[in-house]
């Protein structure tokens, strides 16, 4: 594990300037050339790019094939109708990244306020079975360029089997008063955690920050700015990046969607009020919003069984329910740990994707009512985008597994070619704001998500009703 040294470096250095999309970062090609220059990445990075041209050539050199296939769909009812369905689904999901690129464009973070204007603060940190990261977390949360008057900090073990709690004892021992831990009797979950944080905070504002994460020095003052700005605002997204970027193949492919999912949909979602989850990762509340749904919250159940999964999406629907705008702050950084190894990287997606099916579901029942005075075309667009995405989930891969075992070779090279062109722009998006080489890294992770990790929403769908954090096991010691 890294030293506390190296980890506080890393904390306060300065902010990455992420004010322009058109500026190449000279510097940080230089660097990514060095982060990059692994046997294993370069080889994974090399690999990437000739499996995308051999596609390309492929498209080209089968022409005829795809002519016939397209004649043939043409020219029966099931083949026409479903070329009229892609047709339709191609221009929708095209004006929506427009309408998402026209927002994201218009979007500007919020600066600092004073410290004078800025609110007290509870900061609520669960941990479970998290080791010494929790320790890390709490240095840096305290660290955090914050009136010290202001700022409550609670660090709550649900129940660890490790030496979570030894940690946390150590960061009292160093923090002093400036520290509250607090020790669930056995483990109750996330959830459980959290709630025990909101009964005893007295803060105006409440921040949520997984026990893994490490927040920036102004971290915590930009992301509680926008309650004093927009009196509209019940909630607030922090930007998350990967932490372990370095360490391993998949978090350099996670740090680049993240970046994407992020600083450009959550900006766009930002513009409209309507940024569908608030990370757990790093995320900021008004008391009151809080208070007033902490009882459905806390009580939220799912085809009968309780929810012990996606609390952070919960918690950011209900507000929206209340309608209350939901905000994020790319000024407001956070890094993460995310899974290096397969098994734990679809078991966060599976986390996810359930959690994205429920809800989905429960969205549906107010995002079509008047739900906000001001405008609810943004929201309701953002709702029929990512429903849309679930729906065709089931279809699509029924489709994908009939051109497997009648056009393989067909489906295979179109869907190299159409990743070519369709990851182009988070490539793109990730050269303009951070690095050249580390932005490829988006080709890589596209081919591994669409031929590895396909099956995840299907699955997320049919097991809906299951419950489980499934990653929550011991942590890795170092």
């Amino acid at each position: 594990m890294k030293s506390e040294t190296s980890i506080l470096k890393q904390v306060y250095s300065p902010s990455p300037d992420i004010s322009s999309v058109f500026r190449i970062n000279l510097r940080a090609l230089k660097i990514g050339f060095k982060r990059n220059s692994s046997p294993l990445a370069a080889l994974v990075l090399i690999g990437t790019f000739l499996l995308l041209i051999a596609g390309a050539f492929l498209v080209y050199n089968l022409q005829s094939d795809f002519e016939a296939l397209h004649d043939s769909r043409v020219n029966s009812t099931w083949g026409f109708l479903f070329l009229i369905l892609s047709t339709v689904l191609f221009f929708f999901y095209g004006s929506v990244f427009v309408y998402n690129l026209y927002h994201y464009l218009a979007y500007k973070p919020i600066e600092s306020v004073t410290d004078e204007l800025l609110p007290t603060c509870t900061v609520i940190v669960p941990a479970y079975n998290e080791g010494k990261l929790v320790w890390n977390t709490l240095i840096s949360l305290a660290a955090s360029d914050y009136p010290e008057h202001k700022l409550q900090l609670f660090a709550i073990d649900d129940g660890s089997k490790d030496d979570t709690w030894y940690w946390m004892q150590q960061a009292k021992l160093r923090l002093g008063d400036r520290l509250s831990i607090y020790q669930q009797p056995k483990n109750q979950g996330k959830r459980q955690a959290l709630n025990r944080g909101f009964e005893m905070g007295t803060g105006e504002i409440f921040v949520t920050v997984d026990s893994d994460s490490i927040v920036k020095v102004d971290t915590l003052r930009n992301l509680v700015s926008p309650f004093i700005t927009n009196k509209e605002c019940g909630a607030v997204a922090g930007n998350v990046q990967v932490l372990n970027n370095q360490k391993a193949i998949l978090p350099k492919m996670l740090n680049v969607s993240f970046v994407m999912s992020f600083e450009f949909m959550r900006s766009a979602e930002s513009s409209l009020g309507s940024v569908l989850c608030t990370p757990g990762a790093a995320a900021a509340y008004r008391k009151s919003a809080v208070l007033a749904c902490l009882p459905e919250w806390i009580n939220q159940t799912f085809m009968g069984k309780p929810s012990d999964i996606g609390e952070d999406r919960a918690m950011t629907n209900m507000i929206l329910k209340q309608g209350s705008q939901v905000l994020f702050q790319s000024n407001a950084l956070v890094l993460t740990n995310v899974p290096e190894e397969y098994t734990g990287l679809y078991k966060m997606f599976i986390r996810w994707g359930r959690s994205n099916v429920r809800e989905n579901i429960m969205m549906a029942k107010y995002v079509f009512k008047n739900f906000r005075n001001s405008s609810k075309f943004g929201t309701r667009l953002l709702f029929l985008n990512q429903s849309l995405k679930i729906i065709m989930a089931i279809p699509f891969l029924l489709f994908m597994m009939f051109l497997i075992f009648t056009h393989p070779l067909l489906l295979i090279s179109s869907t190299l070619l159409g990743i070519l062109i369709f990851s182009s722009f988070p490539v793109l998006f990730y050269a303009k704001r951070y690095s050249v080489v580390e932005s490829f890294w988006a080709y890589s992770y596209s081919v591994f998500y669409t031929f590895s990790l396909f099956w995840i929403m299907p699955y997320a769908i049919f097991t809906a009703n299951k419950s489980g954090w499934l990653t929550r096991g011991l942590s890795q010691k170092e």
